[in-house]
């Protein structure tokens, strides 16, 4: 459903993008040594420019400068000698390097009471599947028939088996298109004998509250774009008369993340494109929530290898999408609570 979800308008859905732009952070001024952005911390209100005259963090400057000046067959060699992954194009390759030596650092660093950069306990992405058509008239409802999450434990860095897979029974248009059945592989069986939406969001949040997330552990939710949580989210909550779920008012948009970190433009972080950089191929099947979130948690992980701290960057505040600037403080998802009613 990736091509369809950018397909969608704004002004198909109640929800506004803001029109603002992030106000652009004022450089700060060097210290002598001034340690590159892959080498500083990022995103913590705890850590004070003090953080950066830490000596780990000039041993990390001093790699990644001499990372800088390595051809990509030289990137290559040291990789396969510390056995890491040698695939992707030579910028990728870079971050992976540069972040091995980071957090070998780091680890080094936090073993003894320095600086570490772990905030996330688990990564929790969700990419729904939902009805559609072929062309999408402007008044067309895109009502969620599948709900996928897949959890990434960032200290193993390790994608968890439990993942939580559901069908949902649409309400508005129950009949679904041939080419939504031939598009998502959702048959019309799996939805009439699925529940309705909020009974699967209950369900959700059941499986959320057993594993802990937002009381014990740490976590963020992340998507592949903007649409899950501000659109069809947004729209489902309104369709099923229940309120919004505070814990996905706040998200990690892995393309904005994506880009930012390997320096790309936003045509090229499409879920293909970006698996094709990493050097990974798609596995399963294209359009299928579960496979999608999958697949979209391996670029997740590859990225955490590469060095990137992923952070929430977008929210929704009143039925508008807004952005999260990066020095907004870091915080966890609440803890999920059963569906409420918006009456």
């Amino acid at each position: 459903m990736e091509e369809h979800k950018e397909n969608i308008q704004a002004k198909d859905v109640n929800v506004k993008m803001s029109n603002t732009r992030e106000k652009v952070e004022k450089a700060k001024p060097c210290s002598r040594i001034c340690p590159d952005e892959e080498s500083a911390p990022q995103g913590s209100p705890s850590q004070s420019n003090s953080d950066f005259s830490h000596p780990v963090y000039k041993e990390i400057a001093l790699a990644n400068g001499h990372i800088n000046r390595m051809s990509k067959e030289e990137l290559r060699i040291k990789l396969a000698e510390l056995q890491l992954d040698t695939r992707g194009v030579k910028d990728v390759m870079k971050k992976r390097l540069k972040s091995h030596y980071k957090r070998q650092k780091l680890l080094q660093s936090a073993s003894e009471g320095g600086p570490t950069d772990t905030y996330y306990d688990y990564i929790c992405v969700v990419d729904f599947e939902a009805t559609c058509e072929e062309d999408n008239p402007s008044d067309f409802h895109h009502e969620i028939i599948e709900f996928p999450m897949v959890l990434i434990n960032t200290h193993t860095l390790q994608i968890q088996v439990d993942s939580f897979q559901a069908y949902v029974k649409p309400e508005l248009n129950p009949e679904l298109s041939d080419f939504c059945v031939k598009l998502t592989g959702i048959t019309q069986k799996m939805v009439d004998e699925a529940e309705l939406f909020p009974a699967v969001l209950q369900q959700v949040v059941t499986w959320l509250q057993e594993r802990e997330l937002g009381t014990t552990y740490k976590y963020a939710i992340l998507t592949d774009g903007a649409w899950d949580m501000s659109k069809f989210l947004n729209i489902q909550c309104r369709l099923s008369r229940i309120r919004y779920p505070q814990f996905a008012k706040k998200w990690i948009n892995i393309r904005k993340s994506y880009g930012n970190f390997y320096k790309v433009p936003r045509t090229q972080t499409k879920l293909s494109t970006m698996l094709e950089k990493l050097g990974l191929k798609y596995e399963g099947r294209p359009h299928s929530g579960l496979d999608d979130s999958r697949n979209i948690a391996r670029i997740a992980l590859r990225m955490l290898q590469d060095g990137c701290q992923l952070r929430v960057n977008e929210r929704i505040h009143a039925g508008q999408l807004l952005s999260v600037p990066s020095s907004a403080p870091v915080e966890g998802a609440p803890a999920p609570h059963s569906p409420r009613s918006r009456d």
